[in-house]
């Protein structure tokens, strides 16, 4: 949960060019850069969300694929 809390921080980092002039540092905000960054994020939590339904969705095939064609024989010897 507390990466939650510092992601905003990180993107606005992300966004920041910084220059130093002798004495001087200048520090710039880029919108563009931060927006970029932003759907960069978004884009990879989509896809390692959609990864881990799908891995979800064969381990449940897996688990419910139990009927190997001889229910009958097995039933019988389970009783």
């Amino acid at each position: 949960m507390r990466i939650l809390i510092a992601i905003p921080a990180v993107l606005a980092l992300a966004a920041c060019n910084v220059s130093k002039e002798g004495n001087a540092v200048t520090v710039q905000y880029d919108q563009n850069t931060a927006e970029n960054t932003a759907a960069d994020v978004g884009n990879t939590v989509q896809n390692v969300a959609a990864d881990i339904g799908n891995d979800v969705k064969n381990t449940s095939d897996k688990v419910g694929n139990k009927d190997d064609g001889n229910s009958q024989a097995n039933a019988a010897e389970n009783k």
